[in-house]
Order: structure tokens, then C-alpha cells, then sequence
């Protein structure tokens, strides 16, 4: 590629929960003793979150995938040594198998504030935790037309990432429950489509104008052009309980943002499909993963999933070859054979189920298998 090509920088934040190593329950109010030594170790790589029980971590910007993990995996050890120190331990899990949003405690920020004042109960429901992965995109009008195209992929990743399947100790019968809690704000969901940065601005424009945001930071699509940094941030992901599965996604990602590039500078581009069919894919990922496949729009059929990322990964192989991680994006192949988080907590909590445990056990043994695999492989 052209030396003006984007730089497909990486950075990823993620959020994890807080949990009690001995009733396995939320820690509704941990001392803040906690945040600070976090905050010692880590700097501005962490923060709080909206609810107490909650603590956000983002790597630097990172030229490539393997420096990713390395950053990744130095901070999600920080955090378990961390919380370690007073009897607690971080899952990366979106939702929690059983404590509730409602005994949680928010955490005393002005900008919280604001936002529970404004959207009441749809803002303290958030128990959810993401995943959000940057990409350097140093080019407005870029960021845009790779947003439009990129939208047909959001679904795929999601099925990968799941990891949300109990609420308040049920099982929801899908396995991404989260977007069922964060799809009620508004500006959620997949993005607009805008023919050109500046109409994207001039949108944003009503809304600050009409002074019901103060700023882009207030669109939470399921993909953004970020408001802080020159890069396309995709936000639709469940938190990976997994590091590896993380950086499997991540490195996916980034590669079919350059494959988006590569159709553009040689005058190609993906096929536009409808948002609604795009969203009809979407749901099928909340509910099902990649349990029971997805619409192949341009075949107009649910087609296995294996198939459509088989198809994804030889479209990306040559970008994956590029970027230097050929084999994090194969391993992509590995969330199909032992399943996504959601995948594994169900499957836990049957097998304790089936050795005759009650419920609220069982729920326990998911919590633990929870924070095993938040260590595993860091």
C-alpha cells in the first residue's frame, strides 16, 4: 500500500467486574484505597466506571497486535493482583451471573450524575460491561466511508464475543444479554450512514446545539468515529472472559478494516445492505452466537457460521499477513471449537446442575470458572 495509507494503530479498552472471592457476589463499595493503587500502577490506563463495581482498562496506542497483547495482558494482571490484595477478583464478563443492578453503587462523578439524572433507570441498569477496540483511521472522510462498510461485520464479531447469557441469576436464553440493557438509551445500536464527515458533524451539530449532548462522546453506536482520537472504534463486542479470544477479535478486526481499504483504493467497496437486515443479524447473534449461523445477505439464506467466517478469513488473509498476525486471526477458529464465554458459563452451570447442586451453587461455580479463565493466559 501507498505510504498516505491509515496507520491501523490498535488500542482496547475493557470492563470488568468486581467480584467477592468468597461470596462470589459484586463488591458494591470497594475502598478506594483499591482505585488508587490501580491508579499507581496503571496511571491513566485505568478508570472507574459507572457503577463502583466496575473498572475500565485501556492499552496504549499499539502499532501492532502482539504489542497489544503484551499491554493487555500487563494490565489485566495489575487489576487481579491489585484486587487480589483485598479479597476480590475481576471478571471479564459483561454480565454477572446473579447479583443485581439494583444494590449496586454509582460512583460519584459529575458526569455520572448527569447521566443517571437524564436517563433514570436506563442509565442504572447499566451492570454491563464491553469491549471496545480503536483502530487508527488518521483520515475524516475515511472513518466514515469505512464505518458505512464495516457495519455488515458488527454482527459476526459479536457472535464471537459473547459473553452475557445470566441476568439477576437467570439464564436469558440469549447469550448477549447486554444489548438488551444498553440498546435502551438512546444513540445505541448499529451506526447511521452518512455520505461524508461533514454530514456526520453537521447531525452531531443539531444535537449539541439543541443542547442534548455536549459532545460526540455521547453516541454509543455499535460503531463510532471516536471523538478523542483519529480512529474508528468498534463498540458492539461483550467483554472477552478470555485474553486470547480478546486479541483474536481485535486482530479480525483489524485486518477487515484494511481488507475495506484495499477494495476502496482499488475503486471497490462491500456490497451496501439494508440496516434492517443488518439488525436482523445482529439479533441472531444476541440470541444465538454462532450457534445457529447467519443471514449471508448476498445469498439472501442462514448459512452456518463456520462457513461465513471461513469466507471472512480468506478475504483478510492477505491484511493478516501484512499486520503481522496470521495467527491470532486463526484462532478465531478456536471460539468455535470450545465456545464463547456465554457458551462455557451455560455449559458450567449445567454440569453442576446435573451433579445436584442448587441453584445459587451453581451460579457460584459459574463465578469461579469466571474468574479462572479472566487469568487464564495472562
Amino acid at each position: 500500500m501507498s505510504s498516505g495509507s491509515p496507520p491501523f494503530t490498535i488500542g482496547i479498552e475493557e470492563e470488568y467486574l468486581l467480584v467477592d472471592k468468597e461470596t462470589r457476589s459484586l463488591v458494591v463499595d470497594p475502598p478506594q484505597s483499591l482505585m488508587t493503587e490501580c491508579e499507581e500502577r496503571c496511571g491513566a490506563q485505568v478508570t472507574s466506571e459507572l457503577l463502583r463495581s466496575q473498572i475500565e482498562i485501556g492499552t496504549k496506542v499499539c502499532d501492532n497486535i502482539k504489542e497489544a497483547k503484551v499491554e493487555l495482558r500487563r494490565l489485566r494482571r495489575i487489576i487481579i493482583d491489585v484486587a487480589a490484595n483485598y479479597g476480590m477478583a475481576p471478571i471479564a464478563s459483561s454480565t454477572h451471573p446473579f447479583s443485581r443492578w439494583s444494590e449496586q453503587k454509582q460512583t460519584e462523578k459529575d458526569r455520572y450524575n448527569a447521566l443517571t439524572v437524564e436517563m433514570q433507570a436506563a442509565a442504572r441498569r447499566l451492570l454491563i460491561c464491553g469491549m471496545h477496540v480503536h483502530v487508527g483511521i488518521n483520515d475524516d472522510e475515511l472513518r466514515i466511508d469505512l464505518m458505512n462498510q464495516m457495519s455488515y461485520f458488527l454482527p459476526h464479531l459479536l457472535a464471537l464475543s459473547c459473553s452475557s447469557p445470566f441476568w439477576e441469576g437467570r439464564d436469558t436464553g440469549l447469550k448477549s444479554y447486554r444489548l438488551t440493557v444498553f440498546d435502551a438509551l438512546p444513540r445505541t445500536g448499529l451506526p447511521e450512514r452518512f455520505a461524508s464527515y461533514a454530514e456526520y458533524e453537521r447531525h452531531i451539530n443539531i444535537l449539541m446545539n439543541a443542547g442534548l449532548i455536549e459532545d460526540a462522546t455521547r453516541i454509543w453506536w455499535d460503531l463510532r468515529p471516536s471523538a478523542r482520537y483519529p480512529t474508528l472504534e468498534t463498540r458492539v463486542m461483550d467483554v472477552c472472559t478470555r485474553l486470547d479470544d480478546t486479541i483474536s477479535l481485535a486482530a479480525l478486526l483489524v485486518c477487515i478494516m484494511r481488507m475495506l481499504y484495499r477494495l476502496r483504493v482499488s475503486n471497490q467497496r462491500w456490497r451496501m445492505y439494508t440496516p434492517m437486515l443488518i439488525r436482523e443479524n445482529r439479533w441472531r447473534a444476541m440470541r444465538y452466537s454462532f450457534d445457529e449461523g447467519l443471514i449471508d445477505l448476498g445469498k439472501g439464506g442462514v448459512v452456518e457460521f463456520e462457513n461465513l467466517l471461513d469466507e471472512i478469513l480468506s478475504r483478510v488473509s492477505d491484511d493478516a499477513e501484512a499486520l503481522g498476525c496470521v495467527e491470532e486471526v486463526a484462532r478465531t477458529r478456536n471460539i468455535l471449537t470450545r465456545g464463547t464465554s456465554a457458551h462455557r458459563q451455560l455449559k458450567c452451570y449445567e454440569l453442576e446442575q446435573a451433579d445436584g447442586k442448587e441453584d445459587a451453587e451453581c451460579l457460584r461455580a459459574v463465578v469461579d470458572m469466571l474468574i479462572a479463565d479472566t487469568a487464564r493466559g495472562v
